[in-house]
C-alpha cells in the first residue's frame, strides 16, 4: 500500500513527541500531495484501478483523521 508513506509521516510526527502547534502546522509531503492529486484526476476520468481506488480511500481516511486531530489541537491551543 503506497498510502503507508502518508500514514508513516503522520505517525512519525506523533511518535517524535508533538505539541498542538506542531500538529496544526503539519502538512503532508509534496510527494503525498502529488500522488493524491494524481489519484483524484484518475478517479474523475474514470481511469482508476481498484487498487488505486483503495489507495485513494486510505488517503481520504487519513485526511479525515488529520482534520479531526487539527481541530482538537486548535482547541488545546485556545485553552492555553
Amino acid at each position: 500500500m503506497i498510502a503507508t508513506k502518508a500514514f508513516d509521516e503522520f505517525i512519525d510526527l506523533i511518535a517524535a513527541g508533538t505539541n498542538p502547534a506542531q500538529i496544526v502546522a503539519f502538512k503532508p509531503s509534496l510527494a503525498t500531495i502529488r500522488r493524491v492529486e494524481e489519484l483524484l484526476f484518475r478517479e474523475k476520468d474514470g481511469d482508476i484501478t481498484p487498487e488505486e481506488k483503495s489507495e485513494l480511500d486510505d488517503y481520504l481516511l487519513l485526511e479525515h483523521i488529520l482534520r479531526l486531530v487539527k481541530v482538537r489541537a486548535r482547541k488545546y491551543l485556545k485553552a492555553a
